[in-house]
C-alpha cells in the first residue's frame, strides 16, 4: 500500500518452488519447474476473470531456469502464452525467454539510493566486470540490487539489512517500474519499455579501489523514464 516501486498496483502471489523436496539446494539436488509452470498457468486462469483494464500485465519470478533442468519445456511453454498475452514475464531467463537484458547495481550502505552516482557495479559481479575490462552490454538496464532493508523473516514487527543482493530483488524492482509505465500508457509493450529505459538511463563514471575510471550505465532513472512514457501517449 505504501511502499515499493508501484505501491498501488493490484499484486496477485502464488508461492511455487523449484525443489521437490521442500527447499533443499544440495549438491546432487535437480530442481523441478512444472510447479512453476502450474503457478503461471493459474495467473493465466485468474487474468481471464478480469475486467480489461485491471488485468495482470507483468509476472515476476526471482528464478531462472535452463535446457538441463526438469520443467524446462513447460515453464518455457507457458512463458511464451503469457507473453502472447500481452503479459511481460520478467525472471532472470528473460534474455531468451525475451531477448531483453538488466543487471543489478551495488551500492555502499551509506550512500543515497537515489543519486545514481551511489552505484557500482553489484557485489557478486564486481570481480568479473574488473577482469572483463569494464565492459557491459548497452542494451542492459542496470537497476538497484545491494543494500537492502527488508522485511525480517523472524518476527513480524522486525527488518533486517542485506549487504549483498541478488538477480532475486532487481527482478520485482523491474516488474513494479513495468507497472508504473502501463499505469500512464495501457498500450505500452516491453520493447517499447525496455528501448526509453535504456534510452532516460544515465552514466556514471565509478571508481574502483585501485583509483582506475569505468563508465558504468545505463543507470535507470525512473521520473524521466515514467516522463518519456507519457510523452510518447497522442
Amino acid at each position: 500500500r505504501t511502499v515499493g516501486v508501484a505501491p498501488e498496483a493490484d499484486v496477485y502471489y502464488i508461492g511455487a518452488t523449484a525443489s521437490s523436496r521442500g527447499l533443499s539446494r544440495l549438491p546432487g539436488h535437480e530442481r523441478e519447474f512444472r510447479w512453476y509452470a502450474r503457478a503461471v498457468e493459474r495467473l493465466l486462469e485468474i487474468n481471464r476473470t478480469l475486467p480489461a483494464g485491471n488485468r495482470i500485465r507483468v509476472i515476476s519470478m526471482s528464478v531462472g531456469w535452463s535446457p538441463k533442468e526438469s520443467g524446462y519445456d513447460a515453464i518455457t511453454r507457458v512463458v511464451q502464452d503469457a507473453q502472447a498475452q500481452g503479459i511481460l514475464v520478467i525472471s532472470s531467463s528473460i534474455k531468451d525467454t525475451r531477448g531483453l537484458y538488466f543487471h543489478g547495481l551495488g551500492r555502499p550502505p551509506l550512500a543515497d539510493p537515489e543519486n545514481a552516482d551511489s552505484y557500482e557495479p553489484g557485489s557478486f559481479w564486481k570481480g568479473r566486470f574488473l577482469a572483463d575490462g569494464g565492459d557491459l552490454r548497452r542494451e542492459a538496464i542496470l537497476v538497484p540490487m545491494d543494500s537492502r532493508t527488508t522485511a525480517a523473516p523472524n518476527g513480524p514487527g522486525d527488518y533486517v539489512f542485506y549487504r549483498t543482493g541478488g538477480w532475486s530483488w532487481s527482478i520485482p524492482y523491474l516488474a513494479g517500474l513495468y507497472a508504473l509505465g502501463v499505469q500512464v500508457d495501457p498500450e505500452l509493450d516491453p520493447e517499447t519499455f525496455w528501448r526509453l529505459a535504456v534510452a532516460t538511463g544515465r552514466d556514471i563514471t565509478w571508481t574502483d579501489d585501485r583509483g582506475q575510471d569505468h563508465q558504468l550505465g545505463p543507470i535507470v532513472q525512473p521520473v524521466p523514464l515514467i516522463e518519456a512514457i507519457r510523452s510518447r501517449k497522442p
